[in-house]
């Protein structure tokens, strides 16, 4: 499990750690930085996967996300008593993300590169990288060190040997090596992160993948997109939680009752509703009604991730459906950790009101993200390591 999230230098995040429990709420007013804190996590689950860089690009380019704001904020400075002005820079321009997690704890140090007159001078590259055991960074829990182009991992003995392999410095060591008997914390956490679900605003409009047919196969996982919708749900009645997935269609719609049909165009899904004649496919269902399907489907999957991460799962969803929502994500988290973006007061109250839930409250102070009533004390226990 995780137990912290670190950022630094990322977009309104000049410096922030957070502490995660089971079930973590993210919430705050618009613009406090809440969708920053979301995209840092995916880019950090890219670098399993082998693509920060084109998800750096496609935020619009390193430079485009970094830090904008002075390299530090002066007490005099949040009481106005001094303008907020640039100042020298002491340390060199940086995007640092990472996670404390049992039993491997894992960050990667981004700066610019050396000019060589190229078009492409806007990717970052990769300065440090390291894997270590457990929650403390210390010389004797690093189990993987990259500096660059070198990596260097322990062995079982604990010596170090330096990897005979050169490594692109704008490619994660994650996706470049791996050695089971070497290295084999690197095939661990690379596998951790590609682990990890994340489901944001799901497409509702009259086009959406989810409205279309299912290809016919066997989906414990539903797509980001929704397109395997129907087989998901299919799956989940077949070999899943099926009285779970019954509940929480009729907690929602009393009296309707969720079925699949197969027919020569793939699996669809059809909704019958007390007092219809006939039932509905997914192309006639409301926005509402199908994105709550799509929830069911990523919520109650028989396949749980060790981490799941939604991004303001209230959208689109009537009033009278948040309650069944917020009792989903708790069924869920009795299954994998569970982080939820939101701003929507009755999630907000309904998550809050489980003891197990950890809200994390973001406010915007001088353009800059940080904890609502945070303290020294609460980023104290991160340690970046040096370049």
């Amino acid at each position: 499990m995780i137990e912290r999230i670190g950022i630094a230098g990322y977009r309104s995040i000049r410096s922030l750690n957070v502490r995660l429990g089971e079930l973590n709420l993210i919430t705050g007013p618009n613009g406090c930085g809440k969708t920053n804190l979301y995209r840092a996590l995916r880019l950090i689950a890219a670098a399993g996967w082998g693509g920060l860089n084109r998800s750096l690009a496609n935020e619009g380019g390193f430079g485009s996300v970094l830090w904008a704001g002075p390299e530090s904020i002066s007490n005099e400075m949040k009481r106005g008593e001094q303008p907020i002005q640039g100042t020298l820079r002491s340390k060199p321009i940086a995007l640092k993300l990472g996670v404390l997690a049992d039993p491997l704890s894992y960050c990667i140090d981004l700066g610019r590169p050396t000019p060589m007159g190229s078009m492409f001078d806007g990717d970052p590259v990769i300065k440090r990288e390291c894997i270590w055991n457990g929650a403390s960074l210390d010389a004797k829990s690093l189990c993987a060190d990259r500096r660059g182009s070198r990596l260097r991992c322990r062995s079982g003995k604990g010596k170090w040997a330096d990897v005979d392999l050169p490594i692109a410095v704008g490619d994660s060591m994650l996706t470049e090596y791996a050695d089971p008997y070497a290295a084999p914390e690197l095939i661990v956490m690379r596998d951790q992160l590609r682990n990890w679900r994340f489901y944001d605003t799901f497409r509702c409009d009259a086009g959406a993948p989810a409205r279309l047919p299912s290809v016919q196969t066997f989906t414990p996982v539903m797509a980001d997109d929704g397109s395997n919708l129907a087989a998901a749900l299919q799956t989940i009645r077949e070999i899943g939680d099926s009285d779970g997935l019954s509940h929480a269609v009729d907690a929602a719609f009393p009296g309707s009752r969720l079925q699949i049909q197969n027919g020569e165009g793939g699996m669809q899904v059809m909704l019958a509703q007390s007092g219809m004649l006939r039932q509905l496919s997914a192309r006639e269902l409301s926005d509402g009604t199908l994105r709550y399907l799509l929830l069911v489907a990523a919520l109650f999957s028989p396949r749980p991730p060790e981490l799941l991460i939604l991004n303001e799962p209230e959208t689109s969803l009537h009033p009278d459906l948040i309650s069944p929502l917020a009792s989903m994500i708790r069924l869920a988290a009795e299954n994998s950790q569970v982080i939820v973006v939101s701003h929507n007061e009755r999630l907000v109250q309904e998550l809050e009101s489980d003891e197990i839930c950890i809200s994390i409250r973001l406010q915007k102070q001088l353009g800059e993200t940080v904890l609502e009533d945070g303290d020294l004390l609460d980023q104290h226990g991160w340690k970046w390591p040096a370049r």
